[in-house]
């Protein structure tokens, strides 16, 4: 049967709407980012503790006193783990999805419940919604919409928007049909009948699909992470890319708490705001624990917390102001910088951000998955990175966005692609001795992702070198996947054989063993590169100038490294300031400023 090129006519289509709809795009993504930084900013405005506060006692009014104390201890956990403004980013951008899923969905379901034409033909469009796999809706929301905020909300309320227009639907359709007549024969107009009769009767049904809404916008939390949106999602993604099980329990207990928080107050809503919800409500035994304030009490509640956090100074960013710029070369000019969450990846990244914002430029760093980060440098969305890995294992990255990217030059060059084994195999120390080991590892060495440049030069080139394609299958995964594999088998002490690369931190971590290649089979390894957008040099010399020129030791980058681990999640650029600090001369190594800049500076 011939190949149906359905991809390719979806990518035409995509690229048709690039060039002629980039308008209506940019409009909707300033909707979408004024919308997230308006909410944003009402949420981190007071001190987290006032916020946890004013929502707990939302939770009191909706639910009862034990809800409004858990609500007050959950948030507060959140604060406790220094969570706070990636709860509150992530509780920004699923209200705006939510709203706007909403804004959509409910009309279309009042149709779908009125017209068999409009449901028919809606329902294909939302099977497919609710079936497509989350990630997919990422590549559309990045094309259109770039990195960032609106991209992440956009997919996230095209994701969950399936199950407000079913249960709008739903509840419609299962009001009594005997009520609608009996309004209908007293004159009733069908308006009013929706207003008046359906839509209160389905509230309950109607409330459950925006519960639903809301509970998939927090599911699509953690994948939204990976195109720049932050909070919880990008904590996540940061922690699976190094593994830290730690850091991505906590982001994950702060996604739980968002999500419990969530659920019991839109479900408790829609009992308040249903007649029959009311009834029940009133006549449902009260105990302690059950007892809810009026609304003028809860309000008075609100308000006296806000006067007394105004009263002792409480209100305002946590975060603190930037310290003032040694040399104000930059004059606050903005950088953006985008980041894979490897090691040498965020320690050369917070390195710049600080030697940058110490010359008075504003930096902005945000954390990507490679392709993302990519896209983002080739169409001008971000200013540069630095860990570009040429030229072999991102040569599929370079391959597609070459003729849009600027390279500044390698800045680290010690680089080694390599298999490896745990120390305590014995009898494997080069790649040739793998052929006559073949059963003790299963067969099996365990790989990345599939689109890695070290993948394809494994299996296109290593493996045949050493006669190991009939002996050996790859397992095409993921950095993380195989990180796992690698720490579950060295826990147990069995033979693996993994992907691995020089410098990475799993060398420090466990006993490895870097197996010899006497053939040359990985060739000569790669440079970690700075690429830049296209243009950056001419719009801001004087920085690409300090990126060509700079270079690290391997002693000063796993020194580096070992202070931002030492340092802990959160404190990376503090890190970085304490080892400049021992380390002085550096700053105006890789950054000179001339004295006469210097003195105008003063000036």
């Amino acid at each position: 049967m011939p190949r149906l090129h359905l991809g390719d006519w979806v990518d035409s289509g995509v690229n048709w709407l690039v060039a002629h709809m980039s308008w209506l795009f940019d409009a909707v993504r300033a909707v979408v980012e004024g919308m997230y930084d308006g909410i944003d900013a009402v949420l981190t405005a007071p001190a987290p503790l006032l916020l946890a506060g004013i929502l707990a006692v939302l939770a009191w009014w909706l639910r009862g006193l034990a809800a409004g104390v858990l609500a007050f201890a959950g948030f507060a956990l959140i604060d406790s783990l220094a969570l706070w403004d990636q709860a509150m980013s992530t509780l920004a951008l699923v209200l705006v999805a939510t709203v706007v899923a909403l804004a959509i969905s409910i009309p279309l379901g009042i149709l779908a419940a009125r017209s068999k034409a409009v449901s028919s033909a809606v329902r294909p469009a939302l099977d497919l919604l609710q079936t497509m796999p989350s990630m997919v809706l990422l590549i559309p929301a990045i094309l259109f919409f770039g990195l960032g905020t609106a991209a992440g909300v956009v997919a996230t309320l095209v994701f969950a928007l399936a199950p407000g227009v079913r249960m709008t639907e739903l509840g419609i359709r299962q009001v009594d049909a005997e009520l609608v007549e009996a309004a209908e024969a007293f004159g009733t107009r069908p308006r009013d009948t929706l207003l008046r009769v359906q839509l209160p009767l389905a509230l309950p049904t109607i409330m459950a699909g925006v519960n639903q809404v809301i509970m998939l916008g927090l599911s699509m939390v953690v994948i939204a992470g990976m195109v720049g949106t932050g909070g919880l999602g990008g904590a996540v993604n940061e922690a699976i890319g190094q593994l830290d099980i730690g850091y991505g329990f906590e982001a994950g207990v702060g996604i739980v708490v968002l999500a419990i928080y969530l659920d019991r107050v839109t479900s408790a809503l829609g009992t308040q705001l249903s007649p029959l919800g009311r009834r029940a409500a009133a006549r449902a035994p009260r105990t302690t624990l059950t007892y809810r304030p009026r609304p003028v009490v809860a309000a008075v509640g609100a308000i006296v917390l806000a006067l007394v956090a105004g009263g002792l100074g409480i209100f305002g960013s946590s975060t603190g102001t930037a310290a003032a710029a040694k040399d104000d070369v930059g004059k606050g000019k903005e950088i953006k910088i985008g980041y894979i969450p490897w090691d040498e990846g965020i320690a050369s990244t917070y390195l710049w951000k600080e030697i940058l914002e110490e010359r008075g430029y504003k930096v902005t760093t945000t954390q990507y998955a490679a392709g993302p980060l990519y896209t983002g440098v080739a169409t001008g969305q971000l200013d540069f990175q630095t860990d570009a890995w040429l030229p072999t294992t991102h040569a599929e990255y370079w391959k597609k966005y070459g003729k849009q990217l600027d390279d500044l030059g390698s800045w680290y060059q010690r680089t080694s692609l390599e298999l490896t084994v745990p120390s305590y195999v014995k009898d494997v120390d080069s790649l040739a001795d793998l052929k006559a080991h073949a059963s003790e590892f299963g067969g099996k060495i365990v790989g990345i992702e599939p689109s890695a440049g070290m993948m394809g030069l494994l299996k296109d080139k290593v493996l045949k070198e050493y006669g190991l394609d009939g002996s050996y299958q790859v397992v095409d995964g993921s950095t993380p996947a195989m990180l796992a594999e690698l720490k579950r088998d060295y826990a147990r002490k069995q033979p693996v054989v993994v992907t691995l690369w020089s410098p990475h931190w799993a060398y420090s971590d466990y006993k490895l063993k870097k197996l010899k290649d006497p053939k040359g089979a990985w060739g000569k390894g790669d440079g970690v590169h700075t690429v830049a957008r296209k243009g950056f040099a001419q719009d801001d010399p004087q920085v690409a100038s300090w990126l060509k020129h700079f270079s690290m030791t391997e002693k000063q980058l796993t020194g580096l490294e070992a202070q931002i681990q030492k340092a802990g999640k959160g404190q990376e650029q503090q890190a970085v300031k304490t080892w400049l600090g021992q380390h002085p001369g550096l700053v105006d190594t890789w950054a000179p400023v001339e004295r006469g800049s210097k003195d105008q500076a003063a000036g």
